[in-house]
């Protein structure tokens, strides 16, 4: 996400921070780079123009010039306003005071209306809501069918006539909802291809008759300006509460993210990240700006960690470790754990100092399953006793999981190195789990 932006900022500053003593020489060149660096990115022209102002105006202030750490000052700067520029704080959802709450998602066709739709039924899911889909999108060939896929998967209840009039049909998904006992109703609109008349009207009148208490516009962040533009339009006729950047894990230069609320003066919400129903992020300002200077999002990171691990395994695993249990059975495990937080690289790109690194490494997307095959291929005994893995047993593995011996050699080595560190810790503090040898590459 924003790889590109990050490494040129990041990249500009430590330049900065090398300085012995910072003149209004090298800030100005600085900052000249900064602005080239969010042009490319397709940060809007006015939006750039004035978040280098602001940075200027703080920067050669006679406190940073003469300041012992004029660098660090400088990467602050950068920071606050990036955090403003961002939206200050994190925005929440409004909700009903009388169940269901309904939100209603709009867009251009193509943005990831549906998914988002979705994604968000599950969010809401995880968060003791019970959610409903309502399939308002009678226009586009198999819209209602994705929407019902998509439900049954999760197991969330879809709302749809088929055919009809979007208006009704979004006027008796609440009925059904309040029916059902469903405390939050969200609404999958149609879109078109460009903004039309006749689509806009429709959106009105079933904001004005439905009364949703939300309105998500979901714009796909690799359209950068186009993105920004249509959501002021979005934004002039129907004032809808909140953004939602979809598709932000893809090759996009991030604009979009940087602009569209200072162009609209609405607040991002949520960014879809992945194509996994789970792919999907509450936005909070401070963390993206983190990111994007490339200071990792610890807060984020610890948070995946509590929403996908088993407290209960991991209870039974501590217990396991006590007694010196630990077998390729529970490493492989930890790793399913670990998959379930997303991609190799969101996780690393959120730990200080690692992000800005990714970029020039080599990142093995394909570790983890080459390890759980690994595993597979072997039997109960061989899992609980690793010890008797002989020759002739690894080449069978080897064969039956599609790698190499060597692959499989390098697991045992890498389990021995954890069993034996994990012994070593055993009655100590977990100081040196930091140096822990995962190295799945």
């Amino acid at each position: 996400m924003l790889e590109d932006l990050s490494g040129k900022l990041e990249s500009t500053l430590r330049k900065l921070r090398g300085y012995g003593k910072l003149t209004e020489k090298n800030i100005s060149d600085a900052l000249k780079d900064i602005r080239r660096a969010l042009l490319e990115a397709d940060v809007n022209y006015k939006v750039a123009k004035d978040f280098i102002q602001h940075v200027q105006e703080k920067s050669l202030g006679s406190e940073v010039i003469n300041s012992v750490t004029p660098g660090q000052l400088i990467v602050k700067i950068v920071n606050d306003e990036l955090i403003k520029l961002l939206g200050t704080s994190t925005t929440q959802m409004k909700s009903a005071g009388i169940p269901p709450s309904i939100i209603m998602v709009t867009g251009l066709q193509g943005s990831g209306k549906t998914t988002f739709s979705a994604k968000l039924a599950l969010f809401l899911q995880k968060h003791g809501r019970k959610p409903m889909l309502a399939a308002l999108d009678v226009y586009r060939p198999a819209a209602i069918q994705q929407l019902r896929i998509l439900g049954e998967n999760l197991h969330i209840p879809v709302y749809d006539e088929g055919v009809g009039d979007p208006l009704k049909i979004g006027m008796n998904a609440v009925a059904d909802a309040r029916k059902k006992m469903c405390d939050t109703v969200i609404l999958d609109t149609a879109g078109r291809l460009h903004i039309d008349e006749q689509m806009m009207r429709e959106l009105v009148d079933i904001k004005n008759r439905v009364r949703p208490h939300e309105i998500l516009f979901v714009a796909d962040g690799m359209t950068g300006q186009d993105a920004v533009n249509t959501a002021q339009e979005f934004a002039d006729k129907l004032d809808f509460d909140g953004v939602v950047l979809s598709k932000m894990d893809g090759d996009s230069r991030g604009g979009a993210a940087l602009s569209i609320r200072a162009v609209t003066g609405k607040p991002i919400k949520f960014l879809g990240i992945g194509e996994k129903p789970d792919a999907i992020e509450q936005f909070h300002p401070d963390r993206m700006a983190s990111r994007i200077l490339g200071m990792g999002d610890v807060v984020s990171l610890v948070e995946k960690a509590q929403d996908t691990f088993d407290q209960e395994k991991a209870e039974k695993l501590e217990q396991r470790l006590r007694r010196n249990e630990f077998t390729l059975e529970d490493f492989q495990d930890q790793l399913q754990q670990i998959k379930k937080m997303g991609s190799l690289e969101s996780i690393l790109s959120m730990i200080p100092g690692v992000g800005s690194q990714l970029k020039n490494a080599k990142v093995d997307t394909k570790a983890f399953s080459r390890t759980e095959a690994i595993i597979n291929s072997m039997t109960l005994q061989e899992r609980q006793k690793p010890n008797i893995l002989n020759g002739s047993r690894r080449k069978r593995i080897a064969n039956g999981s599609g790698t190499r011996v060597q692959d499989v050699n390098q697991l045992i080595k890498q389990y021995e190195q954890m069993k034996k560190m994990i012994k070593q810790m055993k009655g100590k503090s977990l100081k040196g789990m930091r140096n822990m040898p995962f190295n799945m590459a």
